[in-house]
């Protein structure tokens, strides 16, 4: 590998998940910070970087530095959806290579399934989508699903193909305790489940969860003092490429095409050479489109990729081994998640959903409505 051994990810974990009404955003951040610097090693008092995104608050890392007692000396609220998080991995690795600062934690809350106002309209939409919400594109399935039937038509891909992808992420679930949905489903099964955007069916479509979770980023140096191997940032990419889906270049490509090859480039690693993939699936769609853009297969033969149940535990492709958005959990920005079970992988803790040996991990984020990618590539000593 080329890329240096500059920073690593060095604590992760989850607050409670699923229906969690006894507890507000602060309190489910503060849960799952508080359990990544133990994983960690570390106290608060070691973090002199903040990181975080969401929508629940106006200036949420001033809320949530005060209520961690934390005053950092660098603060970073980019909030770009989902992959945001991928984007706060790569920013903190470029803050420590300038010297910037040495510890930094990355953290998520959501109360969507909860609150009963999470289904509120989103600030000048209006401005930015007047010509999908107002004329009743429901919103965001309604964006996806105009990808899909895109794929469908320009390639030839079929329900079935997607419902390949939520039948093998509910059998990695179904090894994960900790996951909202266990019970085993067949492709039958998501295809007789009721039509939401057509051509996507309810099983297409991730969960509406509560949760947090927090990763914990430490220079070379910091890193030596933690109590778990540390889990390398080798590579990191990121873009946006539209807001709304009106406005997307090709509604069969996404911008994975580009982070995911700044990331290869700068890790200097194949695809070939990567054990396990953590990738958005916000709904099965999403994950078809990022497969093909970060090269794992050509475009339009994604659904080939993924058929035979390629992805599940056992399969020659691990993906999305904690049950992913559609089965394990989904408090609306998914993509800390998938750095949490990335970093477990490569440190040998999955339990019975573990890939043996797994070295290099593929993480890549989306957010909006295929409007933003960010990919992250991890590797272990």
């Amino acid at each position: 590998m080329k890329s240096e051994r500059i920073a690593a990810i060095v604590g992760v974990a989850e607050s409670d998940l699923g229906l969690v009404p006894g507890k507000n955003v602060l309190q489910l951040q503060a849960q799952a910070a508080k359990a990544a610097l133990d994983d960690a090693g570390f106290t608060k008092d070691d973090v002199d970087a903040l990181f975080t995104a969401g929508n629940w608050a106006w200036a949420p890392n001033l809320m949530l530095g005060e209520y961690l007692g934390i005053k950092p000396k660098f603060t970073d609220g980019t909030n770009i959806g989902g992959s945001s998080f991928e984007s706060h991995v790569g920013h903190a690795l470029a803050g420590i290579r300038a010297g910037l600062f040495d510890v930094a934690l990355i953290t998520y809350g959501s109360t969507q399934r909860s609150n009963p106002a999470r289904g509120a309209a989103v600030p000048f939409a209006p401005l930015t989508e007047q010509y999908e919400r107002s004329f009743g594109l429901p919103m965001t399935v309604g964006a996806y699903a105009l990808a899909a039937m895109r794929h469908m038509h320009q390639f030839g891909t079929t329900s079935e193909q997607l419902a390949e992808i939520a039948v093998a992420t509910r059998k990695w679930a179904m090894k994960n305790e900790k996951a909202m949905m266990r019970e085993p489903i067949e492709i039958e099964d998501v295809l007789k489940s009721r039509m939401i955007a057509e051509p996507l069916h309810l099983l297409d479509c991730c969960l509406v969860t509560d949760g947090g979770g927090a990763v914990v980023v430490a220079s070379a140096r910091a890193a030596a003092r933690a109590k778990k191997r540390p889990v390398w940032i080798l590579g990191h990419g990121e873009t946006h490429t539209h807001n709304s889906i009106a406005n997307m270049p090709d509604l069969t490509m996404t911008g994975a095409r580009e982070s995911g090859r700044r990331a290869f480039e700068m890790a200097g690693v194949t695809h070939d050479e990567i054990n396990v993939a953590e990738i958005y699936d916000s709904f099965t769609i999403t994950v078809l489109l990022t497969l093909e853009a970060l090269g794992f297969c050509k475009p339009g033969e994604g659904g080939a990729f993924v058929s035979g149940q390629r992805t599940a535990p056992g399969g020659a492709f691990p993906m999305n081994t904690n049950g992913g958005g559609l089965s394990y959990t989904h408090p609306g920005m998914y993509g800390i998640f998938l750095l949490i079970e990335a970093a477990r992988q490569l440190r040998g803790e999955s339990g019975e959903r573990q890939v043996p040996d797994a070295k290099l991990a593929l993480v890549n984020g989306t957010g909006g409505v295929l409007s933003s990618t960010s990919t992250v590539i991890l590797g272990r000593d």
